[in-house]
């Protein structure tokens, strides 16, 4: 950052302070045989003997000026009267001096011995003009001693003389002051003194830095002072803009509160400057409803209010308007509730010409693999008939139509009974993948699916139901309806129906769906897996919102002892993580959670906690935790330890007469899985901290525990979605050989995770290799199926990647979703995913969105303009007007967009009204646009 490189001002040849020489120097106590040939040079040095040889004419009467000056000033016997003239004339010196950027300039270098000199005689001055007219010059000169970290005298002399220009020593001067200002306010903050001067003096050194095109020292000597919101009175039309994008750019980088103080000072920024759509963006990452409803009605711009409508809509947040605003503009909430979504992804489907449905033999390509196993993969088998009811639901997600499940023969011809009957609630609920986010025909197709007496086919029509009503929402809420009844139902529906709600409502925070779901978490007659699912649904629609009744809720059902054997049973982790997903984003706020949890006994409470500060602190790189979650991993734990009812200390230790904690090795096992996963969400955030939880990753998986390598695969799939690096899927690949096949399942998956949706043909290639390696081996077979299918996801137009606006904003929902799936899969795939609770996968669902352009005019009919789609650059702190994206195609909307990338108008016909063009995008005509 800006602050580090202040060191390297143009100040100082590296010698010492004149006085220094009296005393000995430290390592000098040994040198009994007189001074060594070094210390005579640093001597000579002491006494500025510059050789004459080394000067020309010139610079030697420059020398013999400034001789005389000084004189004038520090004889006795000088006329008062002379010192005003000397002082102008040394300081016109300096000024209008030149030098190149390694160079000292020539009148600091030959006014340095005399510097001690100057000092003595401002302390025998009389205070007046004179004498401040001196310490100006004198903090000039202390930029020389800058090599002394005790002696700050360029800020000492600075205080002393307050009412003159600063500004016309120039720009080196200045950040050399904020250097030592930032010093000198650590020193005081640390000695308890005030330091109200140096904020005075700080909030003159911020417009020059603005006015210089010098932002970012701006930014960083009011956040070194912890003046950030100060910035908002200095910034005018000219330098907003720049001066934010410099400051969110630095908040992955900084500690809370000091990140969330940033964001909001932006945010005010652009409110000001009437930038909606930036701080629309900027109130989303804070997670914060009132503030996001202020500034979609902080406009009377019916066009820029529906691109806040969109911009709102892609993070799944549920605002609804009251009956003056929905008169006003009718189509705002639908905008709001992204109801347009599916023919705006049909219309490109038009565009691409991908609109007929694909088989899942068209994926899986048998022709490809050798002709030794290709007989092997296809067999009619009803584990391979599940995998392509899950294949074609993701390769044909979204459009409507698909060669499986809509058949002319309706459901007596359907796929569903071409499986077993724990695998007809996946295959029933296919159908409502394919029509995702289309209510219209999808709700007619699945309730035919309603009136079959096989309870699997039931539960998958209300899954689907669910699945299908994903991120968007209807006048009536059908789902609802359909799926918040739960009289007279059996254990299956009653699964599928909690897991449909959380899927449809993820992030809404429907007070309805609460009514229904809180009083199956807290019942104790009911099927654990029943109330399990019911918390991580509630953990779904609140997400990120510590909503206070749910989390009490679950945490008194970890106290309750009427629920035995919660530690042991399978389904408690989704409970645990139902509580995690309420406190997404929350920082520091999750704190009383965690202390609250330690009063719950056994494992149960831990994996909360962990679970808990993963999810509170998702997408920040926060150093710190990373730390303790590497910790975490490196525990030893040994399966022949305390047995149920024994006891054992803990692994902290404990005081004599602490009450010891028992642990069960199997819960604590989970822990540190949840511990690897949490390296990739906290880390995902920030491209350094990516790349170095990556490398961690190949630590833990060769000194790792069975348990941590098992679930290392996910955690890499997990850090890149819908971003298929090849440093990352080269190591998948490799561990998808791995000789524990729980470890090659995961990694199978996680490449799928990888290339979701983005039809990359190096995995398609090596998932095919795969498919034939596992032939014989039906769970592997089965993920490299699932695999395959998610690559194609949406026949390439769809992405599970959890950022979006330019990739500054994290979606708490998307995220949530591929944390669910993750836990499923993470210590052993066949206890739910390869066994038979396969539709877990369906919370994929949560993530996926279009990664499309669309381009609407201000009454939102869809117009094609000509765009550049480019690799992003980032500019943030260039001078100038740099470009923002390299490499770029011209394309007319509406174009698909791969992960970073950026794209931006031809020309300047049209007005984009949002920040970033991604996803619906609001065009205006340009009233000045003349056509070339």
């Amino acid at each position: 950052m800006a602050k580090e490189e202040k060191k390297a001002a143009p100040a100082a040849t590296p010698t010492d302070r004149p006085d220094k020489g009296k005393g000995k120097a430290p390592d000098d106590t040994n040198n009994t045989n007189g001074t060594s040939a070094e210390q005579k040079k640093k001597d000579d040095l002491k006494t500025h003997d510059l050789p004459p040889a080394e000067l020309s004419d010139e610079d030697q009467k420059l020398k013999d000026d400034l001789d005389t000056l000084v004189e004038q000033l520090t004889s006795s016997e000088s006329q008062t009267s002379t010192h005003a003239a000397a002082l102008e004339s040394i300081k016109t010196s300096i000024k209008t001096s030149t030098s190149s950027m390694t160079a000292i300039p020539l009148p600091l270098k030959f006014l340095r011995p005399h510097y001690e000199a100057l000092c003595s005689t401002y302390e025998s001055w009389p205070a007046g003009a004179e004498k401040e007219s001196l310490a100006d010059t004198l903090s000039v000169l202390g930029m020389t001693y800058s090599d002394d970290e005790d002696r700050r005298d360029t800020i000492k002399y600075r205080l002393l003389a307050p009412g003159t220009d600063i500004g016309s020593w120039g720009h080196e001067y200045m950040r050399h002051l904020a250097l030592e200002i930032g010093q000198e306010y650590q020193r005081r903050l640390d000695d308890e003194n005030s330091y109200e001067d140096i904020a005075d003096l700080t909030r003159t050194l911020v417009p020059f830095f603005l006015k210089h095109q010098a932002e970012a020292d701006a930014v960083d000597i009011l956040s070194e002072l912890e003046m950030i919101e100060e910035m908002k009175g200095f910034v005018d039309n000219d330098t907003y803009a720049r001066v934010c994008l410099y400051m969110v750019s630095m908040v992955p980088l900084l500690t809370y509160p000091d990140n969330d103080r940033f964001v909001r000072t932006a945010h005010d920024i652009y409110v000001t400057h009437q930038r909606l759509a930036q701080a629309i963006s900027l109130a989303i990452r804070l997670n914060d409803m009132d503030l996001i409803k202020a500034d979609l009605a902080a406009t009377d711009d019916k066009a820029l209010k529906r691109q806040l409508a969109f911009i709102i809509a892609r993070q799944r947040l549920v605002i609804d308007l009251s009956d003056e605003e929905a008169e006003a503009d009718p189509e705002l909430q639908e905008c709001l509730n992204n109801a347009k979504l599916p023919e705006h992804f049909h219309s490109l489907a038009r565009e691409l010409n991908i609109l007929d449905p694909k088989a899942p033999e068209d994926i899986y390509k048998s022709h490809l693999e050798s002709s030794r196993t290709s007989g092997l993969t296809n067999t009619d088998s009803a584990r391979h008939n599940l995998a392509s009811a899950f294949v074609n639901g993701f390769v044909n997600a979204g459009f409507g139509t698909d060669k499986l499940m809509n058949v002319e023969g309706g459901v007596k011809q359907s796929w569903i009974w071409k499986v077993k009957e724990d695998g007809q609630l996946s295959t029933a609920a296919s159908a409502g993948l394919v029509n995702l986010w289309d209510m219209g025909p999808g709700l007619d197709r699945l309730d035919a699916y309603t009136y079959v007496p096989e309870d699997g086919v039931k539960a998958g029509a209300a899954l689907g139901m669910g699945v299908m009503n994903s991120g968007v929402r209807y006048l009536g809420d059908p789902t609802m309806a359909l799926l918040g009844d739960m009289e007279g139902k059996g254990k299956m529906e009653k699964v599928a129906a909690v897991m449909g709600l959380g899927v449809a409502y993820a992030g809404s925070g429907m007070v309805e769906v609460l009514d229904v779901l809180l009083p199956m978490v807290t019942d104790t007659g009911l099927d654990m897996q029943i109330s399990a699912m019911a918390a991580l649904s509630l953990g779904l629609v609140f997400v990120g919102t510590a909503n206070s009744d749910v989390s009490e809720a679950i945490i008194q059902t970890f106290l309750d002892e009427e629920r035995e054997g919660l530690g042991k049973d399978k389904w408690t982790r989704f409970m645990t993580l139902g509580l995690a997903m309420l406190f997404f984003g929350q920082q520091e706020e999750v704190d009383v959670v965690l202390e609250t949890l330690k009063a719950v006994e056994g494992s149960v409470g831990r994996a909360a906690g962990v679970l808990a500060e993963i999810c509170a602190w998702t997408g920040t790189g926060a150093v710190l935790k990373l730390q303790n979650l590497l910790h975490i991993c490196n525990e030893h734990i040994s399966d022949t330890e305390e047995k149920e009812g024994g006891e054992k200390k803990d692994e902290e230790g404990e005081e004599e007469g602490e009450e010891k904690v028992v642990r069960d090795p199997e819960s604590e096992k989970l822990v540190q899985a949840y511990a690897v996963i949490g390296l990739s969400l906290v880390g995902m955030g920030e491209d350094v901290g990516q790349e170095m939880v990556l490398r961690q990753f190949g630590h833990l998986m060769h000194y790792g525990e069975p348990n941590i390598r098992k679930a290392v695969p996910l955690a890499m799939g997990l850090i890149s979605p819908s971003n298929p690096q090849m440093k990352v899927y080269d190591t998948l690949s490799r561990y998808s050989h791995d000789n524990d096949v729980d470890v090659a399942c995961n990694a199978i998956f996680a490449m799928g995770m990888l290339g979701a949706g983005t039809n990359n043909a190096r995995i398609a290639q090596l998932l095919r290799q795969l498919a034939g390696y596992y032939s014989r081996d039906g769970d592997a077979l089965f993920m490299v199926r699932i695999a395959q299918g998610l690559v194609h996801m949406g026949k390439g137009t769809l992405s599970l990647s959890p950022f979006h606006t330019d990739r500054t904003v994290l979606s708490r929902v998307a995220v949530a979703g591929l944390l669910t799936v993750a836990v499923a899969l993470i210590d052993a795939p066949k206890a739910f995913v390869l066994g038979s609770d396969h539709y877990l996968l369906y919370y994929l669902v949560t993530a996926m969105h279009p990664r499309f352009l669309i381009t609407v005019d201000e009454e939102l009919k869809a117009v094609s303009v000509n765009v550049r789609v480019g690799q992003a650059v980032d500019v943030v702190g260039q001078a100038g007007r740099p470009k923002t994206i390299t490499g770029w195609q011209t394309q007319s909307t509406p174009v698909l967009l791969g992960f970073g990338e950026r794209a931006e108008l031809e020309d300047e016909e049209w007005i984009c009204l949002g920040d970033v063009m991604e996803g619906m995008c609001v065009l205006r005509k340009n009233p000045d646009w003349q056509a070339p």
